[in-house]
């Protein structure tokens, strides 16, 4: 083992298996992420049906509504054309394969599991692109003041994923502990 590096970080797993606990967090991370993005769509659309329900009421700042997202993040983009849709899913799956060398060859455990959570989302939104031709967003975060009422974009479980993600990246390249140097 080299200096700085820490043997928590670079220990084979059990039985031969030549995976980092750093990618194994990272995958870990994609799989839950792409799971509870899936089956809370797969729920919502088909158990709860949500779209004969129309609008939930949740808690007084949250509403559970169905939302198509033709577009990208935020709804910017919109188009449902069949070529945007292609060019949207080649974008993606460019991003999360160059996404995944990034964790592959990632040092610290935070930094491979953000990227797992950015994997996981990006995948759970492709998922719903290439089944349904849009994304399934249901998560509306609102509030009132002053008589008015002010709304957040809707969103889904695969969204909070990246954000986290992208957040949890920040913080690791900002604020978590400092790389080792190479003699």
């Amino acid at each position: 083992m080299g200096p700085g590096v820490r043997r928590d970080d670079t220990e084979f797993c059990g039985g031969g298996d030549a995976m980092s606990r750093p990618l194994r967090a990272g995958i870990i991370a994609a799989v839950a992420a792409l799971v509870l993005d899936q089956g809370s769509k797969l729920w919502l659309l088909y158990v709860f049906d949500i779209a004969r329900r129309g609008a939930v009421q949740v808690t007084p700042f949250l509403d559970l509504v169905l939302a198509w997202n033709v577009g990208i993040s935020f709804g910017w983009f919109q188009n449902d054309g069949h070529a945007a849709q292609l060019a949207l899913m080649a974008v993606k799956v460019v991003a999360v394969i160059a996404l995944a060398i990034w964790m592959a060859r990632s040092q610290t455990r935070l930094a491979t599991a953000a990227l797992g959570l950015i994997i996981g989302g990006a995948i759970g939104n492709a998922i719903d692109r290439f089944a349904y031709g849009a994304v399934v967003d249901f998560a509306l975060f609102h509030v009132q003041i002053a008589g008015k009422t002010f709304n957040w974009y809707v969103f889904n479980l695969a969204d909070v994923a990246i954000v986290v993600g992208v957040a949890a990246l920040l913080y690791d390249s900002f604020l978590g502990v400092p790389a080792a140097k190479a003699p």
